[in-house]
């Protein structure tokens, strides 16, 4: 399956309910060159559909950043049915979340990562540059 780092972009896919944080995450990823584009979803429900688009037109994101509590199906939901899938099974997540929650559950789900939600836009800044420097700097440095 191609991913969309063969074309020499990142596409990292945000399934968050809450506008205000999805928007400063944007904002925050805006300032890193990586981010070249964010998709955002506000539901688990939108985040398979979107996911069977992408194992449809062969074109994976190379992250999904996906906050655990998500109205209808949720984000461990989500993380259970990206891990039952071979096509989708890949895709790097980081789980957020703003609740008290057991990393482990996430860990044992297929979650790569697993972050407090930040607070304010210097958190989401260093979360975003963070990303950037553990899945997507390394890449770069060695080319």
């Amino acid at each position: 399956m191609k991913r969309a780092e063969d074309a020499q972009t990142v596409q990292i896919l945000l399934v968050d309910d809450n506008e205000l944080d999805a928007r400063t995450m944007m904002r925050a990823g805006d300032q890193l060159s990586f981010l070249n584009e964010i998709d955002h979803v506000t539901s688990g429900e939108a985040a398979l559909e979107y996911l069977e688009a992408c194992v449809q037109t062969g074109t994976l994101p190379d992250l999904m950043v996906l906050d655990l509590d998500l109205p209808g199906i949720d984000g461990l939901d989500v993380l259970r049915a990206l891990s039952s899938e071979m096509q989708t099974r890949q895709i790097p997540v980081v789980m957020m979340t703003t609740s008290a929650f057991s990393a482990d559950i996430a860990y044992a789900h297929g979650a790569a990562a697993y972050v407090t939600k930040p607070v304010g836009l210097e958190g989401w800044d260093e979360l975003v540059q963070n990303i950037d420097e553990f899945w997507f700097s390394r890449g770069r440095d060695s080319n």
